[in-house]
């Protein structure tokens, strides 16, 4: 993996929070684990406890999970409100103080106060999860979002992983339950001590009215939420992925046990290949994504959790085994090797899916509403992973399904909430086919990015070779970019409905249609007042010969109205492929030229003082002529 990935661990605005949320999630673990071992191995020896083990395993279950209902909504506000550092240290001391009192319990074996404890601590999960995200933007660029939040995800199932393995290593040691009430203590200190250096972060709105009214908020917080349509879509999306994994972690036990005739180890074995399967999936998003929010590896990791899902029921041996296979039979055997390959590659698929929906939540909501937002997830995140308990219960129960065609039911249901998400925001599939395009088909190299500004209004020109200008530029250019298009490839049949979705602005010759034309031009000056990036070509009209056609005088009409900077871009590469006019017209030939070299190539920004279109064509033509020689790179 790349250095840069790992380099925002070494920050100090980063850092701390990392250390903090890590041993907040394996103590959540710890104990959780603990708890439930002492249940099913020790009580029903030392019978402390007026309570049946299955109903404490379920109860267990139902208190941590019931104060995010109870209380994200109440969180969020408080998030918004208050100073984020300060916050983090206030609910880490009271962690610590849970934690004090669970080393007791834990060490009397008192499961009524642990289970009371475990409310409390899944309490203090459900106020620090509002500030643990919307902190984030607060620390990190919108560039860095992807790195930090992969990094949150990889910290978060491997300490998981590891409270959950730790648990049942103590546990099964005399004098375990020691051992763990000093680790839960422990782990609760170091929390604490990170969450001292983490930076100041502002209150986002401290002038936000805050009263304890749980139902009312939790309405009120998804309605933030809803507000925006793609958010909102991404925290079900969210909420998805939490419903699938808590699917395949409720039956990795009985799994292991009923289909692969395996010991209580190889659940350990399971989790361990899911969880990390998540982790690498998180980093190589960020790899893949590099600075960008890269929504086009979200359609990738859910086609990844719907094969590998269908795949899973394939590769589970249909014939019962004589034996009970130990971990290391299970490992040894080929048999089995199928089984893990794609349990991991469903844990890599949902960290491809679940990291850019995170960072396209705390990217595009209002800074002053994030925590409350986040709230919103949290709630549905819970709520869905209800359902999931339920889902499974009727499946196996009722329907009398197995395990592993449950989990093809859940790998067909995957698919068509995938269809309908990427529906209701088509901007996923487009980033999918813009970043195959850039990734697969062509090899694309970018050079002079940080010439088009950040932030405000901004016109880009380059020359139209091909079909597929559009999707190379929109790929290269890490801000969304409003494309000005002829009519007719607008509403071309297929692709008309994603045109619309892009926010393409059609335009046409006054001669063809007057109206469109006039619309057009209004488009695009409302565009520019909202400082968008709209991207014209100059030419009019694709290249027939490779060479530039001669620019029209629309980009002079846009410029008087608007004066916005204007950034020339040399698009070389593209003449000869598929989609350009070379050997015939585009799209007739034979494909060719695929995993070819792509150059896009960004000049600096011309003043709208000086801009004509001789002149622009002039500049155009002589980035092409510089960098005809150069496109050859490694």
């Amino acid at each position: 993996m790349s250095q840069s990935i790992f380099s925002l661990l070494k920050e100090k605005r980063f850092l701390p929070y990392f250390c903090t949320q890590a041993c907040g999630a394996m103590n959540d673990n710890v104990y959780k684990n603990t708890l439930l071992l002492i249940v099913a191995f020790l009580l029903p020896q030392t019978s402390n406890s007026s309570l049946s083990s299955d109903v404490i395993i379920n109860l267990a279950a139902a208190l941590f999970i019931l104060p995010f209902f109870l209380f994200s909504a109440h969180a969020g506000l408080i998030a918004d409100k208050v100073e984020k550092s300060n916050l983090i240290k206030r609910l880490k001391l009271f962690e610590l103080g849970i934690m004090c009192c669970a080393a007791l319990a834990i060490w009397f074996q008192q499961v009524e106060v642990m289970l009371l404890l475990l409310f409390l601590m899944g309490t203090q999960s459900a106020y620090f999860g509002p500030v643990k995200y919307a902190l984030l933007p607060q620390h990190l660029s919108k560039e860095q979002l992807v790195q930090g939040n992969a990094l949150v995800e990889l910290g978060t199932f491997v300490a998981i992983l590891f409270g959950t393995l730790i648990a049942g290593v103590l546990i099964g040691l005399d004098n375990g339950t020691l051992f763990a009430a000093c680790l839960v203590v422990s782990l609760a200190c170091l929390g604490l001590f990170s969450a001292q250096f983490i930076p100041h972060a502002s209150a986002a709105n401290p002038n936000l009215k805050v009263k304890f009214q749980p139902f009312r908020q939790s309405v009120s917080v998804v309605k933030i939420a809803k507000q925006n349509k793609a958010v909102f879509l991404s925290i079900l999306g969210i909420s998805w992925f939490w419903f699938l994994g808590a699917t395949y972690l409720t039956q990795f036990p009985n799994f292991a046990k009923v289909y692969l005739a395996a010991e209580p180890e190889v659940v350990s074995i399971l989790l361990a290949i899911f969880s990390l399967g998540i982790g690498l999936g998180s980093l190589l998003c960020s790899k893949l994504s590099g600075s960008d929010i890269e929504l086009g590896l979200v359609p990738i990791g859910s086609i990844g959790l719907t094969v590998f899902g269908l795949n899973l029921l394939i590769s589970t041996p249909e014939h019962a085994y004589l034996t009970t296979q130990s971990a290391f039979d299970f490992i040894q055997n080929p048999d089995n090797w199928s089984v893990m390959v794609n349990l991991g590659l469903i844990g890599i698929s949902g960290g491809l899916y679940i990291v850019p929906l995170y960072a396209m939540v705390q990217s595009r909501s209002d800074s002053k509403q994030l925590a409350q937002v986040i709230a919103a997830n949290n709630i549905l995140n819970a709520l869905f992973m209800v359902m999931s308990a339920l889902f499974a219960i009727v499946c196996l129960a009722v329907i009398e399904l197995s395990i592993p065609q449950l989990f093809a039911v859940m790998a067909v249901l995957n698919a068509l909430v995938a269809l309908y998400i990427y529906q209701q925001v088509p901007e996923f599939t487009l980033r999918f086919m813009i970043w195959l395009l850039s990734h697969t088909m062509y090899r694309v190299k970018t050079s002079g990015l940080n010439h088009i500004p950040k932030s405000g209004a901004v016109v880009l020109a380059a020359n139209h070779v091909s079909y597929v200008d559009a999707l190379i530029l929109a790929g290269a250019c890490k801000r969304p970019v409003r494309f000005v298009m002829d009519k007719s490839i607008s509403q071309m049949p297929g692709l008309k409905y994603f045109f619309k979705h892009a926010k393409v602005i059609p335009i046409c010759s006054p001669k063809q249609d007057i109206a469109t034309y006039n619309s057009a031009f209004e488009q695009i000056h409302q565009a520019l007042n909202n400082d968008e990036v709209v991207c014209i070509f100059p030419e009019g009209r694709l290249t027939e010969d490779g060479e530039l056609n001669e620019f029209r005088r629309g980009i002079e009409l846009i410029i008087q109205r608007d004066p916005v900077p204007v950034v020339p871009i040399g698009l070389i590469g593209l003449w000869g492929s598929f989609f350009s006019h070379k050997d015939g017209h585009a799209l007739t030939t034979k494909p060719k030229r695929f995993w070819s070299k792509i150059s896009v190539n960004i000049a600096q920004p011309i003043p709208a003082t000086q801009l004509n279109a001789a002149d622009l064509q002039v500049k155009i033509q002589s980035i092409l002529d510089a960098k005809e020689q150069v496109v050859s790179y490694a």
